[in-house]
């Protein structure tokens, strides 16, 4: 495997920094204990493991928090009929 020394390394946290991103940037509330709870079921964001610490890259946090998030809308009735359809 070749590294290339120019490209910019992928930014990672740790659990509990992940929940604070969340938090700060997207203003998703989870806590690090919930981002372990749906790391066992599968419904949170992509994240690596470096030995037994879980590892999440930015842009999986960005991901997960965007597919949480509805799209833009102007009223609640807009808001009710995009999520029946």
């Amino acid at each position: 495997m070749t590294i290339n020394s120019s490209a910019r390394p992928e930014r990672l946290f740790r659990r509990e920094e992940a929940a604070h991103y969340l938090r700060d940037f997207w203003k998703i509330q989870l806590s690090a204990g919930t981002l372990a709870k749906l790391a066992v079921t599968g419904e949170g964001p992509e994240y690596r493991k470096s030995g037994r610490t879980p590892l999440y890259p930015q842009d999986a946090l960005d991901s997960y928090a965007q597919s949480r998030l509805t799209k833009r809308v102007r009223s609640t009735t807009e808001l009710r009929e995009a999520n029946f359809s």
